[in-house]
């Protein structure tokens, strides 16, 4: 289990990862960039947050696992799952909104979850059992509007992702009946206000561990259901996540399900 002292070690080391892709931010124009594939870029950046929270969080817990975006996987019964840039692109583009995120696995179980904005000063952070916390103090999200006046959040396909297609039909089917959709770039940022209450609800296919694990702890310790694409279907064993408040979780889920 996830203790404290491992929630205060991640607290810390989000926020100096945070500080120094500050800096970056404002000289970003001087990063080398490279494109992993079409649409998916990564700088000296991420490298240089990701090393500095793997130097940070292993070296007190040198038998711990790991799992980051940018360098190699750890096995261990503990890991630690890392997105030390998450919203690239809009880092990249002077968009700001971006994240570093932060999860503590044991024994299969996510149990630690920290979603760090350096920009807007807030870190949003969970421990299995103990709530949601946002700047260290307690968040609970207030009731959800009626699904007609629900603002959702997802993530968009792109590049050649097969899933383009199935992406453009879950919009069409929700759109209609809600008060919108966003799509900010950041599905970790985007998972901590779900759990905030300020979108009413996100789903997407195929994230990355790195891109939801923090956000799963933070969701489920706010009281948001978090299911797959089918009910029985965990989010951290296929990347795909639907989620919202009890009250509206349902008719989001069949509107989307309906598609196959």
């Amino acid at each position: 289990m996830g203790t404290p002292d491992d929630l205060t070690l991640a607290i810390d080391v989000a926020h100096a990862a945070g500080e120094l892709l500050r800096a970056h931010w404002n000289d970003r124009d001087l990063l080398t960039i490279d494109a992993k594939r079409q649409g998916d870029f990564v700088s000296q950046a991420d490298h240089r947050s990701e090393a500095l929270l793997r130097d940070r969080l292993l070296g007190p817990n040198p038998t711990d696992g790991w799992l980051g975006e940018e360098t190699d996987a750890i096995p261990g019964n503990r890991r630690w799952i890392v997105d030390p840039l998450d919203g690239t692109s809009n880092f990249l583009r002077g968009i700001a909104h971006w994240a570093v995120s932060i999860a503590l696995e044991q024994d299969g179980r996510l149990v630690l979850g920290v979603i760090h904005d350096p920009l807007k000063g807030e870190t949003f952070s969970a421990m299995a059992g103990s709530g949601l916390q946002l700047n260290g103090r307690d968040l609970t999200p207030a009731a959800p509007p009626g699904f007609d006046a629900a603002l959702f959040g997802t993530g968009l396909p792109f590049g050649s992702m097969p899933h383009i297609d199935d992406h453009a039909a879950d919009l069409a089917r929700v759109l209609p009946g809600t008060a919108g959709v966003r799509r900010m770039g950041a599905a970790a940022l985007d998972l901590a206000y779900v759990a905030a209450g300020r979108l009413d609800g996100f789903w997407e296919r195929r994230l990355r561990p790195w891109d939801i694990s923090a956000g799963l702890v933070l969701l489920r310790e706010a009281g948001m259901r978090v299911e797959g694409w089918t009910p029985d279907e965990r989010p951290e064993d296929t990347g795909t996540v639907i989620t919202a408040p009890p009250a509206i979780f349902d008719r989001l889920a069949t509107t989307l399900r309906a598609g196959g």
